[in-house]
């Protein structure tokens, strides 16, 4: 059973045990480009107190360099090296796990973020935002001359969806391939995402036409995979036993954390609500602790 947390001693108890504090974002600490009011507070009292603080998001749509801006634009305080988030790792992904030869390229239904993240890491790569690609024009494929040297298809959130993307992602994954089998990534499978006014479809709604059309589930890179917490490992020094996961839904953050064999706080600014985890249909993901909103930390130095 999760503890609820609601004294100022709850809080200030949470402080002091956990040394490491990695955050999940929208719904956390943000709603679209409204920030959860006392989320700033929050992220700086842990750093007076010499914490570790570390932001951790499915988010594809925007490279860590962009994201960054996205806390500058709020007022958040935020390192590139402290950004995590799926992008990245599936960029990481290609070029240190599966160890991509130079000579091959990455088919991309995806947005800019993927794209500058694959760059980076020295990932060649087609589709994404390539107009060729965005168009609203049919597809034929009796037009399309696929490019012999893609050896695996990567697939975020994708405001540009449309059939075109599909069809020449589908090709790929189907055609046969000198290298083998191309590879078939999701950075991550949130089936929806929050958004300023509400919820909108995620990047696993992006890639589930895919997944039904070849009978074949993607690697996911984001959370709840390993693959992101690997990812961190590499970068940053820090003790499981005394690191703590923030998030506001159950399957992706809070199962994180527990494979991570990480503490993990809810928060129920997001998607996840006090339903979902009280009653008869309440989820078997059980958080460590349960809060309303990052806000109530705050109360922990009241607790000292």
């Amino acid at each position: 059973m999760s503890a609820r947390l609601s004294s100022a001693t709850d809080y200030a108890a949470l402080l002091d045990k956990y040394d490491t504090w990695m955050f999940d974002c929208d719904g956390v600490l943000w709603h679209g480009d409204r920030l959860i009011e006392g989320a700033v507070d929050v992220l700086s009292l842990l750093r007076r107190q010499k914490k570790k603080v570390l932001f951790v998001t499915n988010n594809a749509t925007k490279s860590r360099k962009s994201y960054k801006g996205k806390f500058d634009q709020l007022g958040v305080e935020a390192h590139v090296d402290e950004i995590y988030g799926s992008a990245y790792a599936a960029a990481v992904y290609i070029s240190s796990v599966i160890k991509l030869p130079k000579d091959k390229k990455v088919y991309v239904i995806g947005m800019k973020g993927l794209e500058e993240e694959l760059r980076d890491e020295g990932v060649s790569f087609l589709g994404g935002t390539d107009p060729a690609d965005c168009t609203v024009a049919p597809f034929d494929l009796a037009d399309f001359t696929p490019d012999p040297a893609v050896a695996a298809v990567v697939c975020g959130l994708d405001t540009a969806i449309n059939y075109t993307k599909l069809s020449k992602a589908f090709q790929y994954l189907t055609l046969p391939n000198a290298a083998g089998r191309c590879h078939f990534l999701a950075t991550n499978e949130d089936s929806t995402y929050p958004a300023g006014a509400g919820l909108l479809p995620g990047a696993g709604a992006i890639s589930a036409p895919l997944r039904y059309a070849l009978g074949r589930d993607p690697v996911s890179i984001g959370k709840p995979a390993r693959t992101m917490l690997d990812c961190i490992k590499a970068k940053v020094d820090y003790d499981p036993a005394r690191t703590i996961m923030v998030g506001d839904r159950l399957n992706t953050d809070i199962l994180f954390g527990q494979a991570g064999g990480l503490a993990t706080l809810l928060v129920l600014t997001g998607i996840t609500t006090e339903a979902d985890i009280t009653g008869p249909n309440a989820s078997n993901i059980v958080p460590d602790f349960v809060t309303s909103s990052i806000a109530d930390l705050h109360l922990g130095v009241a607790g000292k």
